[in-house]
């Protein structure tokens, strides 16, 4: 596809370029001794060339033949010698600015030609002079609209790649905000779904212990109402594209508790001092723990977890134990690969290894990003 050089506005350029040719051959003729005094026709092939010039960008290919073969008629005609070879000089450089290169060179040609022919018919010392400085103008004309030309390439590839890095940073971002949604929802309607459960068989044989379950599931749907709310916020573009508090390694106990609430036997061992992990990590290892019990409460059929926290080298381990089925030859779902997705682009690892009986999910959290590992 032909790249086109955007340059000053054509409007000002046909203005100014008729402005020039015209004014400036009106002074030239007064102090010029010419066979043929300027009349309307000399006028009309005066603005001629500046008008084809209104063409660069519709039909880019029109200007040179009219601009050429307007200057070719006035100066055929015997008309006083001015500016008339503004607007064919110009239309040699957006011809070939405008990706026309074989028609910038042939009017390029044509014009040395033309410029080589009077030169000899004049004769003199100097016609060789002029002549030799003739061709190389209509070269030089061509090769400058060679250059504007490849800067609007250069630009256009510029723009292009810069606009493709925004979009992939938007699909990336709405990718990590989808995770997020899916972890959101499928914990917090984990747990209700259990503590569900646990109400209609309290209603029933104890009614005395219904309402702490109740209580459980308000307080999980309010939470996970309030961050589902918020990160589809940022989707229709409500709120800022950083949510206001993302989750930290504090925020894990209270998911180990919703767990416990749920009728795992849980054990929590957190031994990482929050100071020494960044925001990121932090996040990722709250949301490997909230998918991980998750998978706990809906697939596996556990009877106990434990979650484990700790700092190895340089890196936070995250490990989620359970004594369930397993995944019992099941493919990966989301969440799981919303876990790896997470992990990667941490620079970790993230492993899943059956046990007897049980499935463990460990993963590794550079804390710094540059030296972690490679996805397994």
């Amino acid at each position: 596809m032909q790249r086109r050089f955007q340059g000053p506005p054509t409007t000002f350029i046909v203005i100014a370029v008729a402005l020039i040719q015209v004014l400036g051959t009106v002074f030239s003729a007064s102090h010029q001794a010419t066979l043929r005094p300027l009349d309307p026709l000399a006028f009309m092939l005066l603005l001629a060339g500046p008008v084809a010039l209104a063409f660069r960008t519709r039909r880019p290919a029109v200007m040179l033949p009219i601009t050429l073969a307007a200057t070719s008629i006035y100066l055929l005609l015997g008309y006083a010698w001015g500016p008339i070879v503004l607007s064919l000089a110009l239309s040699i450089i957006l011809t070939a600015a405008a990706g026309l290169r074989w028609q910038a060179w042939l009017g390029a040609g044509i014009s040395a030609a033309a410029i080589v022919l009077m030169a000899v018919l004049a004769g003199g010392e100097t016609g060789l002079v002029r002549a030799s400085a003739g061709v190389a103008w209509a070269a030089i004309l061509v090769l400058i609209g060679e250059g504007f030309r490849r800067r609007g390439e250069r630009m256009a590839e510029y723009r292009r790649r810069r606009e493709a890095a925004k979009q992939a940073e938007r699909d990336e971002y709405r990718l990590t905000l989808a995770r997020d949604i899916h972890d959101v929802v499928a914990h917090s309607l984990s747990m209700i779904n259990v503590q569900a459960s646990v109400a209609l068989h309290l209603g029933t044989n104890d009614p005395e212990k219904l309402r702490p379950a109740l209580e459980a599931i308000k307080a999980a749907s309010k939470e996970s109402l309030a961050e589902v709310r918020q990160l589809l916020g940022v989707l229709r573009d409500d709120a800022p594209l950083s949510p206001a508090a993302p989750p930290s390694l504090e925020r894990i106990p209270q998911l180990v508790e919703d767990a416990r609430r749920g009728g795992l036997q849980m054990r929590f061992e957190n031994s990482v001092d929050p100071e020494r992990v960044g925001p990121g990590q932090q996040e990722a290892a709250y949301r490997i723990v909230q998918e991980g019990l998750s998978n706990v409460r809906r697939h596996s059929g556990a009877a106990s977890a434990v979650v484990l926290l700790e700092l190895s080298g340089n890196a936070l381990r995250v490990r989620i134990d359970d004594d369930g089925g397993g995944l019992r030859g099941a493919p990966a779902g989301n969440g799981l690969r919303g876990m790896r997705e997470r992990v990667k682009a941490l620079g970790g690892t993230l492993c899943l290894t059956p046990l007897e009986p049980g499935l463990r999910v460990e993963a590794s959290l550079p804390l710094n990003p540059h030296e972690g590992g490679h996805q397994r």
